[in-house]
């Protein structure tokens, strides 16, 4: 997005501070939930998502080969409604290198997002490759290796990505790409796969973005990115016109302790703050609540969608109903949630139970 444009759009998009205490929202963590074959274990749970029919898609960094710097790790599996396990999708994909998201659209379609090739997939509802976005670094390249950070930031490129996070749809069909942690963009194409546009650069203005890292779409084909190293969920229309920005600013209790290392405190990197935006999902039509989650103190947030705090749930750790790095989360319903955890390498099937 060109600077010239911001002082305009500080104007129109007004942050939305969802500030001061939340209610506890009382929730459960059903055991045992996934039921997975002897001889398949999940790594790093990166996504998750369920389809119409309540099947749960797992997007784990397990299925690992290779040295421990490079290695494929990359691996989705589908499950029941139930947590029955009931196969694996595009096994040994070309694709397959680090993964970060998926996601199901309104067809069923399935959409893996990976980080490591810099691809994102769709496959039909058999499980077949149907679209291809993205090409990964050629093993033959001289010089080849993982992108780096650099000063100033290299220009984004139509069509290609560095390190995608992932994809949402408006209710058009058009395809929203969230590109990600070298990139600092969104890209849309339209329902075909035909490139429209991409909008973001890096920084921390309205309209800019520090590690795009989830993006969710409302009924009215609004995108809301998680801006999670700003810190803030920006809202755009489907053409990049941003809309509002929301914070969410809920007290720490003073014992909270982070899954590793130092508590962090307002100095910080952002993502390690409270309320940065890990992952973020809309619950469908009618009754549409907005749920984040952060790092720390490893919160989950109902929000409207105009940005006000509902309700949180949860806290880091390592036993049912605490969380580890919440990645991805899934909202088929208002009171029911899965939410992917990378440090604790599962997926946690949450019912809530909100006060009426």
């Amino acid at each position: 997005m060109h600077r010239l444009l911001l002082p305009a759009l500080i104007l129109f998009a007004p942050a939305v501070l969802a500030q001061g205490p939340a209610p506890e929202i009382p929730f459960e963590s059903v055991p045992d939930f996934l039921k997975l074959p002897p001889d398949i274990q999940l790594g790093e749970a990166a996504g998750v998502a369920v389809n119409s029919k309540k099947h749960i898609f797992v997007y784990s960094r397990g299925n690992s080969t290779g040295p421990a710097y490079g290695a494929t790790a990359s691996q989705l599996l589908e499950f029941s409604p139930d947590g029955k396990y009931l196969r694996e999708i595009g096994k040994n994909l070309y694709a397959w290198s680090f993964a970060h998201a998926v996601r199901i659209d309104k067809d069923d379609n399935i959409w893996a997002v990976d980080k490591g090739s810099d691809m994102i997939i769709k496959f039909n509802p058999q499980g077949r490759v149907v679209m291809v976005f993205g090409r990964k670094k050629e093993a033959s390249d001289e010089g080849g290796g993982p992108w780096t950070h650099v000063n100033p930031p290299r220009p984004a490129q139509n069509g290609l990505f560095r390190q995608p996070t992932d994809v949402t749809w408006d209710k058009d069909g058009n395809i929203f790409i969230s590109d990600g942690y070298i990139n600092s963009r969104v890209a849309k194409y339209d329902k075909n796969g035909h490139w429209v546009k991409q909008w973001g650069e890096h920084g921390s203005a309205p309209g800019e973005f520090n590690t795009p890292h989830s993006i969710a779409a409302d009924g009215d084909g609004n995108i809301y990115v998680a801006d999670r190293g700003n810190r803030r969920i920006q809202v755009f229309d489907p053409n990049g016109t941003l809309l509002r920005q929301i914070t969410i600013d809920v007290p720490v209790p003073p014992d909270a302790q982070p899954w590793m290392g130092e508590r962090p405190g307002p100095n910080s990197a952002p993502t390690m703050q409270s309320g940065a935006p890990w992952a973020i999902c809309i619950t469908p039509l009618p009754a549409e609540y907005l749920y984040a989650a952060d790092g720390f103190p490893g919160r989950i947030y109902k929000l409207s969608l105009d940005g006000k705090v509902l309700g949180m749930l949860g806290s880091s750790g390592r036993q049912l109903k605490e969380f580890g790095w919440i990645h991805e989360l899934a909202c088929p319903a208002e009171n029911e949630l899965y939410a992917a955890e990378i440090l604790n390498w599962r997926v946690q099937k949450l019912i809530l139970h909100p006060a009426k």
